[in-house]
């Protein structure tokens, strides 16, 4: 697998989590009929992650940084569009440093 092919995986992975768990955040606040479908809509989401991140034949330890990365970022974006929670000052310097650490991370061969 490709470094791009490898970025593209784990990008998908973290956008099928960060969504599949804002769907089911959704559902837990939602009324009884929409809760269900929130729910059930959430689960498949989180099943297609599981799926996507566990498929390919990496060791997923190595890879983690920048999973971690893209998981933080996406989630920020969706918490923000979603639930129109924009970040703070400190979740901005806390993420800051995840990137960081991703980039550091990563400096070896993915």
């Amino acid at each position: 697998m490709t470094t791009s092919q490898t970025l593209l995986v784990l990008f998908t992975a973290a956008l099928l989590e960060a969504g599949g768990d804002a769907l089911v955040r959704k559902g837990l606040h939602s009324a009884a009929l929409p809760r269900i479908g929130f729910m059930i809509a959430g689960a498949a989401v989180l099943l297609a992650y599981g799926c996507t991140v566990n498929t390919p034949p990496w060791s997923f330890g190595r890879l983690i940084g920048v999973y971690v990365v893209f998981f933080f970022v996406l989630a920020q974006v969706i918490g923000w569009l979603a639930f129109r929670e924009a970040p703070d000052a400190r979740l901005l310097v806390g993420g800051g440093c995840i990137v960081i650490g991703g980039l550091i991370v990563s400096a070896s061969r993915l």
